[in-house]
């Protein structure tokens, strides 16, 4: 049908050779030593709270103005580190994944890991 949104040539690309490319491999690097630190951290901040909040009453309950408590901000400081995780994650993949990821995409639309991109130039 007309629908059908144009798909580069990718069946002959060689995609377990893609995946042990120095490339490929450093972006992974690059990914996990980001990704992991942070989850843990994370996990570990959002455990603290519910730990606090389960055990810890009487210094979750701590006013802090009016109303306010020590809950309640540690609750608002959860969203505000997932958004800031969020961003700084953004930031850090603009700057060390992208340009190696689209290294690695210009690599595969041009073949560069065809295996039979050589026998076909030849046979031209």
């Amino acid at each position: 049908m007309g629908n059908e949104a144009p798909t580069p040539d990718t069946a002959s690309v060689d995609f377990q050779e893609v995946q042990q490319s120095p490339q490929f491999h450093e972006l992974r690097k690059r990914h996990r030593s980001f990704v992991f630190p942070m989850a843990i951290a994370f996990l570990l901040w959002y455990f603290a709270y519910v730990l606090l909040a389960d055990y810890a009453v009487g210094f979750m309950s701590t006013k802090l103005w009016g109303n306010i408590n020590v809950g309640l901000v540690l609750g608002l400081l959860q969203f505000v580190t997932t958004f800031g995780i969020t961003t700084w994650y953004v930031s850090y993949s603009n700057r060390k994944l992208d340009p190696v990821a689209e290294e690695i995409r210009h690599g595969i639309e041009g073949h560069e890991f065809d295996k039979d991109a050589a026998v076909k130039g030849l046979a031209q």
